[in-house]
């Protein structure tokens, strides 16, 4: 490849620079889900227990659409790294078309066949029904949030990553307002609890979109990218995408799919110990969001270098964001193991419960450790393009984990602290296979 262009060297305040309106936007998306597991553990153990495996069976069917958002990432990354800005814009819309119609087909299947899996996954009726409540109401909010996924992937692709911090403070605003009204019934409205929950977060969800159609039309130069026009849509082009978009969807499904079965197989322990491990979800969410915000911006950035023809630079760059998120995590990790009361206080005021859920909160903390290199590395494999081989690589890590987490809830019936260590279990699998193969090298080949 011809090299036109110097070749990207990005300093710590440059990575700094484009992942901090990220992790800005992921601490208010984050509330979200905080904000139903706050409201809910104020109206019960049930209600608390069932918004985990609800929000979860959700977040699962999210992230198939999300997994083609991130590849197509990939793809506009590579597209602004080579200076081809317009093509960002063909693949935008692309990627929206296809999540309109993947949105009707969830949205039919979930309707038909949530009731019937809920039934079987889960042991207590209670729990079960209220499940399905939050679950019926929660999906209209899929239309959403798959069109606003393809914005975030146009913003992080393109490096613009500024607007993800309005959007989602106007979102995560609008839910706790949403959320307080319906839950509570306040204005005269009824209190719907769990189903209260769901429907704010998906007017949230709304209100997003909204604010990424205005701000796109009013602040991006809509020409210089190929938004201010669609040429049409070619099966060839969405063919094109999908290569590299396939396996990021498949990935995200069996990853969350995993997630969904250590719930159910905590539930199987007791309403107690899913109570506990919904809390520690939240919790656990506040790492994973600065993580995930030096994670998307090392696959970005690793696409845009690739693009101006330098993987030599890769590598680099990849240990200049491990070492900038190992920091990042670590004072936060540090922060919550020393006041883990004060923070699990956020999600519940049942003192029982508080106690019961100090030794997992502990535990989760050290896990990442070894969650911090899994995802810089995971992130940096599918940034260089070879998004099949990231999901084989997952794939071998969760079939390590989900033996790990059978043996130790189903065969030994562990006490819920040991069994969040399944995380230290999953980020050590993924650390040294995704390690290894960014050290083999074999990803420079790679062209999308």
């Amino acid at each position: 490849m011809t090299r036109t262009r110097t070749a990207p060297v990005y300093s710590y305040r440059q990575i700094w620079k484009i992942a901090y309106p990220i992790l800005i936007s992921l601490v208010m998306e984050q509330m979200i889900g905080m904000t139903d597991a706050a409201f809910m553990g104020r109206v019960g153990e049930v209600e608390l227990g069932a918004s985990a495996i609800a929000g979860v069976f959700y977040m699962v069917i999210f992230m198939i659409g999300f997994g083609f958002s991130i590849g197509s990432q990939i793809i506009i990354a590579r597209r602004n790294g080579e200076g081809n800005y317009k093509e960002t814009g063909n693949v935008f819309y692309h990627g929206v078309c296809f999540l309109l119609g993947l949105a009707v087909l969830m949205v039919i299947l979930t309707e038909l066949f949530s009731p019937w899996l809920m039934g079987r996954m889960v042991s207590s009726e209670e729990i079960a029904g209220a499940a399905l409540s939050y679950v019926k109401w929660r999906l209209p909010g899929l239309f959403f949030a798959y069109v606003t996924a393809m914005f975030r992937a146009f913003y992080v692709g393109t490096t613009q990553t500024r607007t993800l911090t309005l959007n989602s403070v106007t979102m995560v605003l609008s839910n706790i307002v949403f959320n307080w009204i319906l839950v509570f019934g306040k204005f005269g409205l009824p209190a719907l609890g769990i189903a209260g929950a769901a429907i704010g977060s998906t007017l949230a969800e709304l209100v997003s979109l909204i604010f990424f159609i205005v701000y796109t039309m009013s602040k991006t130069d809509c020409a210089r990218y190929g938004l201010n026009r669609f040429e049409g849509f070619h099966f060839r082009k969405l063919k094109d995408i999908l290569s590299v978009s396939v396996w990021t969807m498949i990935q995200n499904a069996v990853s969350l799919s995993t997630w969904l079965i250590f719930f159910l197989l905590i539930e199987h322990l007791g309403e107690r110990s899913l109570a506990v491990s919904n809390i520690i979800r939240n919790v656990s969410g506040l790492l994973w969001m600065v993580l995930t915000a030096f994670a998307s911006t090392c696959s970005s950035l690793v696409s845009n270098t690739i693009g101006h023809g330098y993987p030599d630079a890769v590598r680099g760059l990849v240990f200049r964001i491990l070492r900038i998120s190992y920091l990042a995590v670590a004072v936060l990790a540090v922060l919550i193991a020393s006041f883990p009361q004060a923070v699990i206080r956020i999600y519940t005021n049942i003192p029982d419960l508080i106690e019961a859920s100090v030794p997992s909160l502990w535990v989760l903390c050290s896990a990442y450790l070894l969650t911090v290199p899994a995802n810089i590395f995971f992130q940096a494999v599918s940034g260089t393009g070879n998004t099949r081989k990231a999901f084989l690589l997952e794939l071998s890590a969760l079939c390590i984990y989900m033996l790990y987490c059978y043996f130790i809830m189903h065969i030994i019936r562990a006490d819920v602290a040991v069994c969040w260590t399944a995380e230290h279990v999953y980020g050590a699998a993924m650390a040294v296979l995704c390690g290894g193969y960014l050290l083999s090298g074999k990803w420079r080949d790679r062209v999308i």
